[in-house]
């Protein structure tokens, strides 16, 4: 495939403050981008933003967002616009997982990830696209193993991510030929803090080695930002390489 030069183009991560998004934002910004940072911690986001700066030499700017929250969706969509001029890359990477049990969840907790996991994607991807039209862009959401197989354990966080795939490609379908290129990268457990508000935290779970590093997705949804026209890669999937011995 080829892949297309990412210099001074506007790259918008969500998830941003840590783990996958903090690794593509790396990744992202290794490839000449500058960096649209949103999450819900500003002061998370600023030391990010000063990474970026000081590895990479290029411009991040933070922007706090609760993908939850419609207006502040719109209102990163327009700071990036005003900053940059566009949006060349969206990456959908804000999620959440909540509930210790296959469904014993309060309501507040099935809520809470249906809102980030569903319609934070939706509010991201709606305000986006406009921009990823007229820029032709690259348009990448980060789903899950769990998006793909069923899962005897927090079937509502599958669902989200079954959610996600069905979106994506929907999505991928409607607005492909308007010239955007539409990516799911689909990850195995990943040593992040992903899990520790309801649960043991992948990287506390896991050894170093033992599963996926931040940076082994972050450099596949780089991948899919990079790809040119005509060709694009749908689907991304990075496990461990045991995954399926386990499943």
């Amino acid at each position: 495939m080829a892949q297309r030069p990412l210099d001074g183009d506007a790259a918008v991560v969500t998830g941003a403050s840590s783990g996958i998004g903090e690794a593509t934002a790396h990744a992202l910004a290794s490839e000449g981008a500058n960096l649209v940072l949103a999450a819900r911690s500003e002061d998370r986001l600023r030391g990010v933003a000063d990474d970026l700066a000081d590895t990479h030499g290029v411009d991040a700017h933070v922007v706090p967002t609760d993908v939850t929250d419609r207006d502040a969706v719109d209102a990163l969509v327009d700071a990036t616009v005003d900053e940059y001029g566009g949006v060349d890359v969206l990456v959908n990477n804000a999620g959440l997982a909540r509930g210790e049990g296959p469904v014993e969840m309060t309501d507040d907790q099935y809520h809470e990830m249906m809102r980030v996991n569903c319609d934070g994607m939706f509010y991201t991807t709606r305000a986006a696209l406009p921009h990823l039209q007229a820029s032709e862009g690259n348009l990448v959401f980060v789903g899950s193993f769990a998006g793909q197989y069923p899962r005897p354990f927090n079937p509502v966080y599958a669902a989200t991510k079954w959610w996600t795939r069905g979106f994506a490609h929907s999505v991928e379908a409607r607005y492909g030929d308007d010239g955007v290129a539409v990516t799911v990268v689909n990850p195995s457990e990943v040593r992040t803090r992903f899990n520790e508000t309801d649960g043991t935290a992948f990287e506390d779970a896991f050894d170093e080695g033992e599963v996926c590093e931040p940076e082994d997705v972050a450099d596949a949804i780089a991948f899919a930002a990079t790809t040119d026209a005509p060709a694009t890669a749908s689907e991304i999937d990075v496990y461990r390489q045991d995954k399926f011995s386990h499943f």
